[in-house]
């Protein structure tokens, strides 16, 4: 590799994943030379503070605060992002295309929000942008999605795209733990943050299901396209409601092709809790865990499973990315850029046909399930099963429904809340897999 030039790398950010690949670069230096074909220099690592502690040493003299500086280098080949957030990570990634640097980025929230300013600047400048890391951590998803995937018909991608809030439902559903005591040891255990916002109420599972739908549907869908919903509503009871159903809840990030309203083929994305039968492959995905379920017309259906956060995991997708976007540096070439060519329009989620399991607090007194079930009829909503629990002051009718429009399900439940007949409605869960 004598005849080969030295490949140069500028990592912005020393956290949790940025360490990891600080670490991974110093110690496969020499098999990263041999994949690439060529060596790999690491010439700096932007951070804010240089006192801060970190989990590996940086070689002196690599630290620098001076994250536009270190992206404006004329010698930087390639540019790894795991700062996170929109600024200033968009302006870091601008400037480090429009000074010839190839980009690996993990970062879901910006892509999710501005992906196509990226790749029409990537494009712009003939360089690669790979974010591989930015969906599941080590999991490989998004490049099947993009390249294995590239001739076949992708209709569906269901996934637990989040390990934090797994963790928090599989607690629910092995120990009887409500959310918050969940939550707690979640925190305890380093798998919630301090402030776990962005994990329960779906925020990130929302920016990676934009980044999915995009890829799978040959589409521009941002995370605001995405109908979202957390877990913090989840009750104990709901869980046991799923168990008796033989069924586990989930927070799910759910990418379809559906009908529109005029017969196009529109993109469907949403994320929000689920019941799914035990039956299906991502109910055994437990603790915090990530999978994703991808189904299409050729291959089937498939399932990519592993340890979907963490910095070393995070890494490893990095230094996958890093070892491609630097093999076509040096090939003077470039990867697969955004394809959005279908261009389909994302459809609402009151439009989408989903199943709702809805637990009724009722009177017990002859009528009642005349009533409940006229309610449903009212909006064209067909029951799949009803079962009534409990007597007296607590009479409940559970109902589970066959698939309809979502804004219709949403006007029953509306019109069973305001039935003489019906005390409370006690849990609104959606249900997936199994027949509609």
């Amino acid at each position: 590799m004598t005849d080969k030039r030295t490949l140069k790398v500028a990592v912005l950010g020393c956290g949790a994943v940025g360490s990891q690949v600080v670490r991974l670069l110093s110690e496969q230096h020499d098999d990263l030379a041999a994949r690439v074909g060529a060596p790999v220099e690491l010439v700096g690592v932007a951070v804010r503070r240089l006192d801060a502690p970190r989990d590996v040493d940086v070689p002196e003299g690599l630290l620098t605060t001076d994250a536009h500086g270190l992206v404006s280098r004329d010698d930087v080949d390639l540019v790894v992002e795991v700062i996170g957030g929109i600024e200033p990570a968009r302006a870091l990634i601008l400037s480090a295309l429009d000074n010839g640097a190839s980009v690996v980025t993990a970062n879901k929230a910006l892509l999710a929000e501005d992906g196509p300013t990226l790749f029409e600047a990537a494009a712009k400048a003939e360089r690669d942008l790979y974010y591989e890391a930015a969906v599941a951590g080590a999991i490989p998803i998004l490049r099947p999605l993009r390249e294995s995937l590239a001739g076949d018909r992708v209709t569906r991608v269901l996934g637990i795209v989040n390990g934090t809030t797994n963790f928090i439902l599989d607690k629910m559903d092995t120990s009887g733990a409500g959310f918050s005591e969940a939550l707690e040891e979640a925190q305890e255990l380093g798998y919630a943050e301090a402030d776990p916002t962005a994990d329960v109420e779906g925020f990130d599972a929302a920016a990676k299901a934009a980044i999915l739908a995009s890829l799978a549907f040959h589409s521009r869908v941002t995370a605001a396209d995405v109908h979202r919903e957390g877990i913090s509503e989840v009750t104990a009871a709901d869980v046991a409601s799923a168990r008796d159903m033989d069924s586990v809840v989930k927070l799910l990030a759910i990418c379809e092709l559906r009908p529109g309203p005029d017969g196009q083929e529109q993109v469907a994305a949403r994320v929000h809790p689920a019941m799914i039968p035990r039956s299906h492959p991502l109910a055994s995905v437990r603790e915090a865990y990530n999978a994703v379920f991808v189904e299409s017309e050729a291959a089937g259906q498939l399932m990519f499973y592993g340890p979907g956060a963490g910095g070393a995991p995070t890494a490893s997708a990095v230094l996958g990315d890093l070892v491609t976007v630097a093999r076509n540096r040096l090939a003077e070439t470039r990867g697969a850029g955004e394809s959005a060519y279908a261009d389909r329009a994302v459809l609402p989620m009151g439009e989408t046909r989903t199943r709702y399991h809805v637990a009724i607090d009722v009177d017990d007194r002859a009528g009642v399930l005349a009533a409940v079930a006229n309610a449903f009829a009212d909006h064209d909503v067909s029951i799949q099963t009803v079962r009534q629990e409990g007597r007296g002051a607590d009479a409940q009718l559970v109902v589970v429904s066959h698939a309809a429009p979502d804004a219709a399900l949403s006007a029953t439940v509306d019109q069973l809340r305001n039935m003489d007949i019906v005390r409370e409605v006690t849990s609104v869960m959606r249900v997936e897999g199994g027949d509609e």
